[in-house]
């Protein structure tokens, strides 16, 4: 049986690119801040510095957030790629179908995550083989 697809509505789908594009902009500023402390940290690092002499506690902790905020950028980068993946499949007019199986997205899921590619069900299916 197939599903009659809804397209969403153009003033919809302008909503949502404005969105988007916004969350683009947070995200390249969180990662900008991200990026610019981790290389401080580095440029420290490298300039031979040995603030530690004393305390590798001190040490230990600085790696701990240099690691932290590792992270956080290859999150922020994950979550930025999806952002402009769903900015392209708007211009393409196919932002709103699950790119697994075809079929719309809800709207409140759109709406929780407005990058979403893949509708619930093949999201569960696709933790569920994790």
């Amino acid at each position: 049986m197939v599903k009659k697809r809804k397209k969403l509505t153009k003033k919809k789908m302008n909503e949502f690119k404005k969105i988007l594009e916004k969350e683009k902009v947070r995200l390249i500023d969180e990662l900008k801040e991200i990026e610019d402390g981790v290389l401080k940290v580095s440029q420290a690092e490298s300039s031979g510095e040995n603030v530690y002499r004393d305390s590798y506690a001190d040490s230990g902790t600085d790696t701990f957030e240099r690691e932290r905020d590792l992270s956080l950028s290859r999150n922020v980068h994950d979550i930025l790629d999806r952002v402009n993946i769903s900015l392209q499949r708007i211009e393409k007019s196919v932002y709103g179908v699950c790119s697994h199986c075809g079929d719309d997205i809800s709207m409140d899921r759109l709406e929780a995550l407005p990058y979403a590619d893949l509708c619930i069900e093949c999201k569960k299916k696709e933790e569920n083989t994790r």
